[in-house]
């Protein structure tokens, strides 16, 4: 979002969208009434700037990027997030607790967010995980006083930082195109 390379700041925008409509989504398995509209136009948001900036992505696809010579510790990331969600997921499951999966595959990915910013060269990116660990963990004392899955906190708090994240990331990104 704050990258001087334009493929990768095109293509972390089209991520951000696509991922937010993925939380939205998940917001959906149980949403208060009040709430539905609102997730399905994120989500829709959110697929509008991945379509967009995923064909800026290829058109800018043989400019430099910040991963060049790090691809494998960009794969080492990705894989330690899926370990590491997908084994408190197993143990979540295994105690009684799978209504904090969404919650639990949330704080994951917002803390994979700090290396990556590294990787990527990119603040903006680091901003958006600090601001969804901090905003994850102010749910939990909500989370504890009800029986309702955590993706109905989880969900719209990943859906719009990250949909935040994207919009702010194309308006910076759309003067250089």
């Amino acid at each position: 979002m704050l990258s001087e390379f334009m493929r990768d700041q095109c293509f972390t925008t089209a991520w951000f969208g696509l991922m937010a409509f993925v939380w939205f989504g998940w917001a959906q398995e149980d949403p208060p009434r009040r709430w539905r509209i609102w997730l399905g136009a994120g989500a829709v948001l959110g697929v509008g700037l991945a379509v967009a900036f995923g064909v800026l992505t290829a058109a800018n696809w043989d400019r430099p990027t910040a991963l060049e010579g790090k691809y494998a510790w960009f794969g080492v990331l990705v894989a330690a997030e899926v370990v590491a969600a997908g084994a408190g997921c197993f143990v979540l499951a295994r105690r009684g607790a799978p209504r904090w999966m969404a919650w639990w595959v949330a704080m994951v990915v917002a803390a994979h967010f700090l290396p990556l910013a590294l990787l990527l060269n990119d603040l903006g990116v680091a901003v958006v995980g600090v601001v969804q660990m901090i905003v994850l963990g102010s749910v939990v004392p909500r989370l504890r006083g009800t029986t309702d899955p955590s993706s109905r906190a989880a969900g719209p708090v990943m859906g719009a930082t990250l949909l935040l994240g994207a919009a702010i990331s194309a308006v910076i990104t759309a003067p250089g195109l």
